[in-house]
């Protein structure tokens, strides 16, 4: 048995010098006993614990050490007070989907969820309750063995923490909000409806077939070469496609994209780019039609007015720069549109080129990811060219070098490396006057955050430290959390996100094993870059 907890047996390879794990018990770590301590919540897809929302380190040093035992405390004590109290004064509860119910239950008489809550309500000692086919379970003390699992495990259940009505970061105020703000909307979203398919049945019709009811438009390629002049306005190129601004007959602004290096069939074509057209999500960028004449292969989609990320991180020196609080929500966005893909698709889909180019915002700032699933259309030219392609290569995994299985994991890194210029607002590598070395942030940024220094030392410059200290700490967290060497130590997008929302507090991640080893290399400058 070692520090992990875990009973293993374990063999000796002679030929690659090291030793594998034959057996273990438990088999997973996040099923040692109180592993987390108490209120300490493990995550089975990770290999760190978290305190539940609420709850805080007993000891932050031991935390930041990778010692979990001595559990979380709460942050605000219970009121304690009856069910009859007012909105506000007395005590609620938490939802906690998804997770393995912690040990030792008291299993209670009740006929609803209702009456559940209010056995745990009354009870000063009780710290959570459940309601699972028609069984009332509370928990009184400390709780133990908490598990989070994934959006797509069927096993797990609903589980209700109890805190002070005011307790930060709780999202149960927010729901509440969310479903005021619901029923306000339907109405003026059915209106919205009926004005939406009205206008739809009056739109004109742009020749071309169509692939079916309620599916993409087959443009012309003369469409689209009078939509955009003759493509006369250029607004972007990447190493696989070149995009340019176009104006449709009704008069709808779109971003038409000439794709290069591809050679499959148009049955294929159609068969790829109908996957991706069925892709809705308000932080993907939605595609509204193709032409395929030929050599000539054509994607349209809607137009982003204020660019791509990296415009307003890197090329806008003399403009405002992005505030905190928009930075955030670009950074929340993009990993709920990037969870998206990996999660909620039918097929899931890697996206393979994650970085500020490929996060677009529309006028209210709102992130969306592009080129999603153009690894796919591309096929094995899409791998060879983005090894190679400048300003790219920066931001893949070390999977990408060792030539092993690409996995939802690679888009993972690469959302760290960007969070990190999105907290810099500068590029992660900068070279120096001479051309051949440079500056390397995140050595730099993962030692700061590692090492638990203020990570306000991080933040752009040019916002004058104007931001909220716990997110811009969490938000450097996951990125060295997403960029560890070894893809099972990274998060899933889906928990990303479940981060970022503040559903739970992060320990200070290990140091990646190669920036650790760039450290040791003199030759390279990993000083402040700002």
């Amino acid at each position: 048995m070692d520090a992990s907890g875990q009973l293993q047996e374990m063999s000796w390879l002679e030929d690659m010098e090291q030793w594998m794990v034959q057996f273990s018990q438990p088999r997973q770590q996040c099923g040692v006993y109180a592993l987390c301590g108490a209120f300490g919540i493990s995550m089975r897809s990770l290999s760190f614990c978290n305190c539940l929302t609420g709850f805080q380190p007993t000891s932050q040093q031991n935390w930041n050490q990778q010692v979990y035992s001595d559990g979380c405390v709460r942050k605000k004590k219970l009121r304690c007070s009856d069910a009859g109290v007012g909105v506000g004064t007395g005590d609620r509860f938490l939802e906690s989907r998804n997770t393995i119910f912690p040990t030792h239950p008291q299993n209670m008489m009740a006929v609803s969820s209702m009456e559940c809550k209010s056995t745990c309500l009354k009870n000063c000692n009780c710290t959570a309750y459940a309601f699972e086919n028609n069984q009332c379970s509370i928990w009184i003390g400390d709780l133990l063995n908490l598990q989070q699992l994934g959006q797509d495990d069927t096993i797990g259940k609903v589980l209700y923490i109890k805190l002070t009505a005011d307790s930060e970061s709780s999202p149960t105020n927010k729901k509440k909000v969310i479903v005021v703000a619901i029923a306000v909307s339907t109405g003026l979203l059915l209106l919205g409806l009926m004005m939406f398919i009205i206008m739809k049945l009056r739109r004109r019709t742009i020749i071309g077939p169509e692939l079916g009811k309620g599916s993409l438009v087959a443009f012309g390629y003369k469409d689209l070469q009078k939509a955009t002049n003759n493509f006369s306005e250029k607004i972007g190129k990447g190493g696989f496609a070149s995009v340019f601004k176009g104006t449709l007959p009704d008069r709808s602004v779109v971003a038409v994209q000439k794709l290069e290096s591809i050679n499959q069939g148009e049955k294929q074509f159609r068969t790829e780019v109908r996957t991706i057209g069925k892709i809705n999500h308000v932080n993907l960028v939605h595609l509204r039609g193709f032409c395929y004449e030929g050599s000539r292969k054509l994607l349209v989609y809607d137009f982003m007015p204020k660019g791509s990320l990296d415009r307003h991180l890197f090329r806008a020196k003399d403009s405002e720069p992005l505030d905190w609080k928009t930075r955030y929500q670009i950074a929340l966005g993009a990993a709920r549109g990037l969870a998206h893909l990996h999660e909620n698709c039918v097929d899931s889909i890697i996206h393979c080129d994650i970085k500020p180019e490929n996060i677009l915002l529309d006028a209210d700032n709102c992130p969306k990811l592009s080129d999603f699933g153009l690894a796919k259309l591309l096929g094995r030219e899409f791998s060879r060219v983005l090894t190679t392609m400048r300003g790219t290569v920066g931001y893949l995994a070390l999977e990408w070098i060792s030539r092993v299985a690409i996995t939802p994991k690679a888009d993972v890194y690469s959302f760290g490396m960007m969070l990190l210029e999105l907290v810099s607002g500068k590029r992660n590598f900068e070279p120096t006057n001479d051309k051949e070395s440079g500056t390397f942030f995140p050595v730099w940024a993962a030692r700061q955050v590692t090492e638990g220094v203020c990570v306000l030392k991080l933040l752009d410059n040019r916002l004058n430290g104007n931001a909220d200290l716990e997110e811009v700490s969490r938000i450097c967290k996951v990125a060295c959390w997403c960029i560890q060497d070894n893809e099972i130590h990274r998060p899933s997008m889906s928990q990303v996100v479940q981060i970022l929302e503040g559903f739970f507090d992060l320990s200070l991640p290990p140091m990646p094993r190669f920036l650790g080893e760039i450290i040791n290399d003199r030759s390279t400058d990993y000083s402040s870059p700002i």
